[in-house]
């Protein structure tokens, strides 16, 4: 029997980490756990950490001091890329009792359970060297009725300068493309109408074998049951024609790619050590907007790199403002440990990273309402998800990712209707009256 009888579970960061948890949360239950809202008192609590910036680790210390308030005599166990990194610093935290490392977070509930009787105040750690991590866990979450994330790919062989991803999570692998759509399978079986396809490097699928992203998608798009199908993000030197070219005839594959850019600067693009100069990253732009013009597509960018100089900044400026995609994601650069950006010269104030920051997403927001507008008397497929808000709207997404708003009784959570984009809102959503 279970020394311990309820658990909750805070995720920081990544849809890679949320599959993760919800597929541990999954073994909890198995083993006779009762899962609980992270507000509420649990005897378990297990923080999966993220470790991408220097406020996710902050994160974590919060997290954990409020998981003590919710229950002061809790155990709690901390996994994830943080914990990979820095396992004996957070043992150090006050509260944590267990520290799980990339190769045992999947046998939390069997740690735990193996230390019933036994007290291990002061913490614990569990790890072992990144080299060592070579097994692959499929993964899915549940619990959102409308989507489902699925761990398709882990790890990275790739050495940006910035980036500490394959310290914390080892070398690239993934499972064959049988086991993949097997799991797939499982997960669409839940009811969920969208697949998000998640991974640390997803164009990376089936490194080092006769298998690839491409023939994935290809089974994927198969399996009877799925609606959408959306790749979460993808490398522009993995996103191939074939990718492009296949997307714009599938049936469940939706017309929207997330694809990182970094630096419009050439010369930031090359001591980020990104495998790609700029003009591929036009070209996948230019081949998609050729084969589906109704296609969104994001960009993740990093401002304040080392060597970012006012000049170099604005040519990532310049090259997103002429580029024609749908809007960004911005993040600051943010100094990681043992990583090989952290000693690069050129250091840009957090003053100066902060306002080119709100440049691009002052830049992000005119390319989101323009894309929108764009579209204005088309008619796409709108999934409808969540609950209605305190004003009766219920919200959903065009296969697109155009976000639609409805007070329409007659629509549901989880059920897909086809809108003309009629009315956009003030708020810069599309508004659906009929």
């Amino acid at each position: 029997m279970n020394q311990y009888k309820k658990v909750a579970f805070y995720t920081l960061g990544c849809k890679l980490n949320f599959s993760e948890t919800s597929t541990i949360s999954r073994k909890f239950q198995q083993g006779g756990y009762a899962k609980v809202n992270f507000e509420e008192s649990a005897d378990v609590y297990v923080v999966n950490t993220c470790s991408v910036t220097d406020n996710a680790d902050k994160k974590c210390r919060s997290v954990v001091r409020k998981a003590k308030r919710n229950n002061p005599k809790c155990k709690i166990v901390v996994i994830g890329c943080y914990a990979q990194l820095k396992p004996d610093e957070i043992v150090e935290i006050d509260g944590v009792d267990l520290v799980l490392g990339a190769n045992e977070k999947f046998n939390v509930l069997a740690h735990l359970e193996e230390q019933n009787d036994v007290d291990f105040e002061g913490g614990r750690v569990i790890d072992g060297a990144i080299e060592n991590v070579h097994d692959f866990h499929p993964s899915y979450s549940i619990g959102d009725r409308t989507r489902t994330f699925l761990k398709v790919q882990d790890g990275c062989d790739y050495a940006c300068s910035f980036c500490t991803i394959p310290m914390a999570r080892g070398k690239s692998r993934s499972h064959s493309i049988l086991s993949t759509v097997k799991v797939a399978k499982e997960a669409v079986v839940r009811g969920s109408k969208e697949l998000v396809l998640t991974g640390v490097n997803l164009g990376d699928f089936g490194a080092g074998t006769n298998e690839n992203f491409y023939g994935l998608l290809k089974e994927l798009d198969g399996i009877s049951g799925i609606d959408r199908i959306r790749i979460s993000s993808i490398e522009p030197n993995l996103l191939t024609d074939e990718i492009i070219d296949y997307a714009a005839i599938s049936k469940a594959l939706v017309p929207h790619f997330h694809v990182p850019l970094q630096s419009g600067s050439p010369e930031i693009l090359k001591l980020m050590r990104r495998r790609y100069k700029r003009e591929v990253y036009e070209s996948r732009v230019d081949r998609i907007r050729k084969v589906m013009p109704e296609c969104c597509i994001g960009v993740d960018v990093i401002v304040g790199f080392p060597g970012e100089t006012d000049e170099k900044f604005m040519e990532t400026y310049e090259f997103l403002q002429d580029l024609d995609v749908s809007y960004f994601h911005v993040f600051s650069y943010s100094e990681r440990d043992n990583t090989k950006a952290v000693n690069l010269k050129g250091v840009v104030t957090r003053e100066k990273r902060a306002e080119r920051s709100r440049m691009l997403q002052i830049l992000s927001a005119k390319k989101k309402r323009q894309f929108y507008q764009a579209h204005l008397g088309g008619s796409f497929p709108v999934l409808w998800e969540g609950e209605r808000d305190e004003n009766g709207y219920l919200f959903g997404f065009t296969s697109n990712y155009i976000k639609v708003k409805t007070k329409n009784i007659r629509v549901t959570t989880n059920t897909v209707s086809e809108i003309e984009l009629k009315e956009l809102d003030r708020d810069g959503i599309y508004k659906h009256s009929d």
